[in-house]
């Protein structure tokens, strides 16, 4: 995992082929989008656990699919 500093502009980090400038202004935003997308998760795997099996083959899953991605936390895809 590569750290990220604070400091007005980092350059020269390396994340695959591409070279990434963080500012602070960038990384609050990336923060709060990380932050909104995990809140998406838990909001989804919340709904998740309240279907019955009937509404869960309408959706095409099974019971243990579904408890599968409920189980997850909310930071993992």
């Amino acid at each position: 995992m590569n750290t990220i500093s604070l400091a007005p502009a980092v350059t020269g980090q390396r994340f695959g082929r591409r070279t990434v400038t963080w500012r602070p202004l960038d990384l609050l935003r990336h923060t709060v989008a990380a932050l909104r997308e995990w809140r998406r998760r838990a909001r989804g795997r919340t709904a998740l656990a309240r279907l019955d099996d009937r509404m869960l083959r309408d959706i095409g899953l099974t019971r243990a699919d579904a408890l599968r991605e409920i189980d997850k936390p909310f930071w993992r895809r």
